[in-house]
């Protein structure tokens, strides 16, 4: 065990390839449109 040499790999080449930010943008948008939404329905139902 003593004889074996670690592996290096970056996390790009652990993941096989490039991962988008389109997450963030999804979360983000996401997280507006809730609270828009629920801003509308207490405006609305407190009549």
């Amino acid at each position: 065990m003593a004889d074996e040499e670690r592996i290096k790999i970056t996390a790009e080449e652990a993941r096989g390839g490039e991962t988008p930010h389109v997450t963030r943008y999804v979360l983000g948008i996401s997280l507006a449109l809730v609270v828009v939404i629920f801003a509308v329905l207490l405006i609305f139902f407190q009549r």
